[in-house]
């Protein structure tokens, strides 16, 4: 069974800091690009970033800069290093093996706020 389970997001004022991770099973982690998505309230699925299996890296240009993806392959885990967010970053953080993320996991909130 495919699981995909996202972790490490909260409440960060703009300006700080943080890590989300993606721990995913029942599928060849290290052989699959894996993807970060987000969705803001009253908005559809937006993709952020991608790594590919060799760890090349493509950022949405409205994130470049400030987000690091990466990946543990020996723990089967995607992160997210979020610097610098800003308010419009609010909104649900997904991962996904699956370019179009239609198949990921049940998220983690991120809210930016002072």
């Amino acid at each position: 069974e495919v699981q995909l389970v996202e972790s490490g997001g909260g409440l960060v004022q703009p300006g700080g800091s943080l890590r989300l991770s993606c721990a995913a099973s029942g599928f060849d982690f290290s052989s699959s690009s894996m993807y970060w998505f987000r969705q803001a309230p009253g908005a559809g699925l937006e993709w952020i970033s991608t790594t590919s299996r060799t760890g090349l890296t493509l950022y949405k240009d409205s994130v470049k800069g400030r987000v690091i993806i990466s990946r543990d392959n020996a723990k089967n885990t995607l992160y997210l290093q979020f610097n610098n967010p800003k308010i419009e970053d609010t909104a649900m953080y997904y991962c996904s093996f699956d370019s179009s993320g239609s198949i990921r996991g049940q998220g983690t909130q991120v809210t930016v706020s002072s």
